[in-house]
């Protein structure tokens, strides 16, 4: 394992730490609003000063991209970190949620892990060795279909006015697709993408975090990853298509028809 990796993965486990300790005390947490529909707590903060301590003890001059606390620092290494994916999830007891770090040199990402407390599965990606899952390497799925395919997707619920846009796409993902499913936290999916659970997965309005580590894992287990007209970018847009190279073009086009001008040029 890369040595920046084994410090990313460090990172993860104790910020997972944090969580489960606290997924026994919910009732006394302090919640508060970021914005509509977006939850933050003290759990999110304290994983999240636990990862930023483990990766400035070994690496005290990269740069960090963090939820909770933003932008620091200035350096060709970027950490980017969701301390707690699936917040909603876990102050609601509902155990769909993960730590997900990423890095990025230069601004390619390099290396990935997303780590969910809960199960115990540690996911880790290196650029150019591969994607695993605990000891296991992974590959996206081999369906070819989408009628066969199962499809993971996330709500906007930061940008409403992409709400009709995403309806729309939905309604004809129910209609030729195997099934879809919306657990609530990105980073697992894509996680999940990788592991060739899921088949493909889009979202619109997401964050850098939610993205980083659970892009760099599909790529290296095979698959492709895009914008929503499968670009580049998508980690500044906010938007992602993620899938095995066979169902990857089937779902850009499928959403092609539904795609609003403000969405194109995002």
């Amino acid at each position: 394992m890369h040595p920046m990796l084994n410090i990313a993965v460090k990172a993860a486990r104790r910020a997972g730490g944090v969580i489960s300790r606290a997924s026994n005390n919910l009732d006394i947490l302090t919640v508060r609003h970021k914005s509509l529909n977006d939850l933050v707590s003290e759990v999110d903060r304290a994983a999240e000063e636990a990862i930023i301590e483990t990766l400035k003890a070994a690496y005290p001059d990269h740069a960090i991209l963090a939820e909770e606390s933003g932008a620091s620092g200035d350096s060709d290494h970027v950490w980017i970190i969701d301390p707690l994916d699936g917040t909603t999830n876990f102050l609601h007891g509902f155990p769909v949620y993960c730590v997900s770090i990423g890095m990025t040199f230069k601004g390619v990402l390099t290396h990935g892990v997303i780590y969910d407390p809960v199960k115990n599965d540690l996911f880790t990606a290196t650029r150019g060795s591969g994607a695993f899952l605990n000891d296991r390497r992974l590959r996206v799925s081999k369906r070819e279909k989408l009628i066969d395919g199962l499809i993971g997707t996330g709500f906007p619920f930061r940008i409403q006015e992409h709400t009709d846009a995403y309806i729309a796409m939905m309604k004809e993902f129910m209609h030729k697709t195997a099934g879809i499913r919306r657990p609530g936290a990105a980073a697992l999916d894509l996680a999940n993408v990788a592991a060739g659970r899921l088949d493909g997965f889009w979202e619109i309005g997401l964050s850098p975090w939610d993205m980083a580590a659970g892009a760099l894992l599909v790529q290296e287990a095979g698959g492709l990853v895009g914008d929503l007209l499968g670009n580049e970018g998508y980690l500044a847009k906010g938007t992602i298509v993620a899938a095995n190279p066979k169902l990857f073009p089937q779902m850009l086009h499928l959403m092609s028809p539904h795609l609003t001008p403000a969405l194109r040029a995002l």
